[in-house]
């Protein structure tokens, strides 16, 4: 076979195979480029998932007029001069690949404007050919169409996914720089709806309650740099910088963890495992945290070239970068202050012999038991008590022989749920409730390939769950622990749980308690208070919820005595 070198439309197209693999890739190539242009907001469209349509609007540098051509040539950048400029690169885009890249696969166009220039330029670009260039007016800044991306690649497009996927693959880039700057402000619009929109305040918290909601962002704790010691008395040239979820906060995948390297966004197994390792005993199994983590670190201790989209590095030493955010993340949840006064106290109950003094040991702590379940030996119980009325919608006052106790209603109901569910599933006869109506569920394609593997796992827990059509699910019947609480979310949750085997039953009975309990900030009758404080008396680990919150907690006769100044 003859040795011949590829024509340059070859060439380009797989150079750009290497860097543009989906629109998502578009949109990340754009974004950094407006970044490095100094743009204080980036807005983003896309239409069909970013296949049809997708623009990337910037109020950065813009591009000079008699460059705007030279910046569609392959390696023809403004951040790299020599191979040594690799060791201290800041930028986020380097290789000039990108513009190239894209105007191979489909039909681009430009509109660019530097500050004080006379005019901007209109560029259009087809098949990666220049098709027009003219004079243009516009504000100073940078807008790139990319319209039917791969339609010269069709066994590119074929790979593509649904225009859900494809979208979702979108707002995750946008959301991972609209988190690294949180100065910049961010807009996304997907098929005429906007998705994202940040305030662009620079604070980082504001970010993330436009990301994850606003309950997500009151349970974040801020990483300090003054906590990032790297040896005994020596400061570390490894900066962590950023904010991780209080362990009332968890996911049941890694998708809400982001990591910067000099805030690039990157996908790092040694940085996942240092947050896992800092959590180690505060969070269950298969449960994870949300964390938007900086790692700031001289760029000669790090090799941005080796991965053609730049999402992935090599440390020159990995012992240092992993012990630097395991031990800033570890003292940023040690540093986790309880509420003072009364409402810091919490404790676990042991039942007293006739005589004793009340066995609550008042711990003075945030962190609860973490055992969701308590058999044998381990039972412990409630005394009596008397159900004095409810405070804030959210929490039972009831008095027993030794104080005060105060119990949250959500967190104790979510136990005695968990304990009837675990009972029906041991003896493999969990009550189902037939719907009167058929409910139609629609699911991701992620979301029915879970459900198609744990059928099985739905139908013993009690749902019936019938196919219908693509994507489409007839909901017919639900768990009767579920019937008057939150099923659907149940099901949504549960197909998004990752563990396998036992770990699996165990978070499905959770999740199904979770779901079907009285929430917070519901009032509750007398009658409905002494029903679920009476239970509570005969549960079988009443002091913590399936996920190892404290259910009450206990104000001692001594304790209201000491607070007042009587003892």
């Amino acid at each position: 076979m003859t040795i011949k070198v590829l024509d340059p439309k070859t060439i380009a197209r797989i150079a750009a195979g290497e860097v543009v693999e989906r629109p998502a890739s578009v949109v990340k190539e754009l974004v950094e480029n407006a970044l490095d242009a100094g743009a204080t907001q980036i807005s983003v469209e896309t239409r069909d998932g970013g296949v049809a349509y997708l623009r990337v609007t910037d109020n950065g540098s813009g591009i000079v007029s008699a460059e705007v051509e030279t910046a569609f040539q392959r390696h023809a950048t403004s951040k790299l001069q020599r191979i040594e400029d690799l060791e201290t690169i800041f930028t986020l885009g380097f290789r000039g690949e990108a513009l190239p890249s894209i105007a191979a696969v489909a039909e681009v166009e430009l509109t660019t404007a530097t500050n004080g220039a006379p005019a901007g330029d209109y560029l259009h670009l087809q098949d990666g050919q220049i098709v027009a260039h003219t004079a243009q007016a516009r504000p100073p800044g940078t807008s790139l169409t990319v319209k039917n991306l791969f339609r010269n690649v069709p066994a590119r497009l074929k790979f593509l996914k649904s225009t859900a996927t494809e979208s979702g693959h979108v707002a995750n880039i946008v959301t991972q720089y609209a988190l690294a700057y949180p100065e910049v402000k961010f807009s996304l619009q997907s098929e005429g709806r906007t998705v994202l929109q940040t305030a662009g305040d620079d604070n980082l918290l504001t970010a993330v309650m436009a990301v994850y909601g606003l309950e997500t962002a009151k349970n974040m704790v801020n990483i300090r740099h003054e906590d990032n010691l790297w040896k005994e008395g020596e400061v570390s040239q490894i900066k962590v910088g950023g904010l991780v979820s209080s362990p009332v906060i968890s996911r049941a995948g890694k998708d809400a963890m982001h990591f910067y390297i000099n805030r690039r966004a990157i996908n790092s197994r040694i940085l996942t495992f240092a947050v896992e390792e800092a959590y180690s005993g505060l969070l269950m199994q298969g449960r994870h945290p949300v964390a938007v983590i900086n790692v700031e670190i001289p760029p000669a201790q790090v090799d941005v070239n080796i991965h053609p989209t730049k999402s992935e590095v090599k440390f020159q030493d990995d012992r240092s970068v992993f012990t630097a955010v395991q031990r800033a993340v570890r003292a940023a949840l040690v540093k986790l202050a309880p509420v003072p006064q009364i409402a810091a106290v919490s404790g676990v109950y042991h039942a007293t012999r006739p005589g004793e003094q009340s066995a609550w040991k008042l711990t003075g702590t945030v962190s609860p038991p973490v055992n969701a379940s308590a058999t044998g030996d381990e039972k412990k119980s409630l005394p009596p008590l008397r159900v004095l009325g409810q405070v804030g919608h959210n929490y039972i006052i009831a008095e027993g022989p030794d104080g005060i106790y105060i119990i949250d209603q959500h967190a104790a109901h979510e136990r005695l749920a968990y304990e009837k569910i675990q009972k029906q599933w041991e003896k493999r006869q969990v009550e189902t409730q037939g719907l009167m109506t058929p409910f139609t569920l629609e699911v991701s394609p992620r979301q029915a390939a879970a459900l198609q593997q744990g059928e099985e796992e739905f139908t013993a827990f009690g749902f019936n769950l019938e196919p219908f059509g693509e994507r489409v699910y007839l909901v017919r019947a639900v768990p009767a622990v579920l019937a008057a609480g939150d099923w659907l979310g149940a099901i949504r949750e549960i197909l998004e749980e990752p563990s396998r085997g036992d770990a699996r039953y165990e978070a499905m009975m959770k999740s199904l308690a979770c779901h079907s309990v009285v929430r917070a900030g519901q009032t509750l009758t007398d009658e409905e208070m002494r029903a679920l404080v009476r239970q509570m008396e005969e549960a079988a680990q009443p002091f913590t919820c399936p996920h190892g919150r404290p259910t009450l907690i206990n104000l001692t006769v001594t304790q209201l005595e000491k607070e007042f100044g009587r003892s």
